[in-house]
């Protein structure tokens, strides 16, 4: 039988994850060249064997495998990302996709839903939408970038160069920026109910509803899923995106349902490994 291995590339961390059960998770540098990723990159994937591989990418890409904009790691912009999976993977097959678009694909899976909107919200914020069982707009036409929603017109300036994208706002970077603490000191705080907290966290949960709302509106999802370390993280975070959700409700077209990802903080790791299983 064919092992599959699954690589989550996000913008501090990295998981991996084989079919066969192996799992590892190792963090990038916080400087260092696009180079020196790679072959860290390399050094963990060294000595696994696997047949097909499936990558979960945050960066924006270009139809050739091109990384285009990565401002989390600006150095990676040039990189032909492609090429170097292929060189450093070989002989395995080899796919990559956004890791939004892997998510709501993993998640509308284990849910066994044709039609979800997928939010994920971790050091940024990522997304996709499943459509009829396909990812919406679908590989040809390049990924569901939620998190560059305009949520608010006047919001803060995102890092992709626009003011007000949902990414902005409603991230975890933006969310402790905003509270002016560590994640441990929001948590804690979230619980207890401090004011400075709640008022940070709460600011976030609208905006994602808002961005829930507005797709609903185009696409029909009959769920909408929330998911993401940050997310799983704070309980009660997906349910207060549900309450604000609810009361953005309009006459005759209710929001779809909010729920908390089946596969929390690890759904582009599964969409990753799908991904894998479809390339072998």
């Amino acid at each position: 039988m064919s092992t599959a291995l699954g690589i989550d590339v996000g913008g501090t961390k990295v998981a991996l994850r084989l079919s066969s059960g192996f799992e590892a998770t190792f963090a990038w540098p916080d400087s260092s060249t696009a180079q020196q990723d790679l072959a860290l990159l390399g050094s963990h994937v060294r000595g696994l064997e696997f047949d097909a591989v499936g990558v979960a990418m945050p960066a924006t890409m270009d139809g050739c495998g091109r990384v285009t904009a990565w401002p989390t790691r600006p150095s990676w912009t040039g990189l032909d990302l492609r090429a170097e999976l292929l060189r450093m993977l070989a002989p395995a097959t080899v796919r990559v996709a956004d890791d939004g678009d892997l998510a709501a694909i993993a998640e509308a899976d284990a849910a066994g839903c044709a039609d979800v909107v997928y939010l994920g919200v971790g050091t940024g914020i990522g997304g996709g939408a499943v459509v009829g069982g396909r990812p919406c707009p679908g590989p040809s036409r390049g990924s569901c970038e939620v998190g560059h929603m305009i949520v608010e017109r006047a919001g803060p300036r995102c890092d992709c160069g626009r003011s007000g994208c949902l990414q902005a706002i409603a991230s975890g970077a933006a969310t402790l920026r905003r509270a002016g603490v560590t994640f441990d000191e929001l948590r804690d705080g979230w619980l207890a109910g401090d004011a400075g907290a709640v008022s940070a966290v709460r600011e976030s949960c609208a905006a994602l509803a808002a961005a829930a709302v507005s797709l609903g509106e185009l696409l029909r999802p009959a769920l909408t899923i929330v998911g993401g370390g940050f997310a799983a993280g704070l309980p009660g975070f997906v349910e207060a995106v549900a309450e604000h959700a609810a009361a953005l409700g309009r006459p005759g077209h209710p929001p779809a349902p909010v729920r908390a990802a089946t596969l929390g903080g690890l759904s582009s790791l599964h969409g990753a490994l799908l991904l894998a299983r479809a390339a072998d």
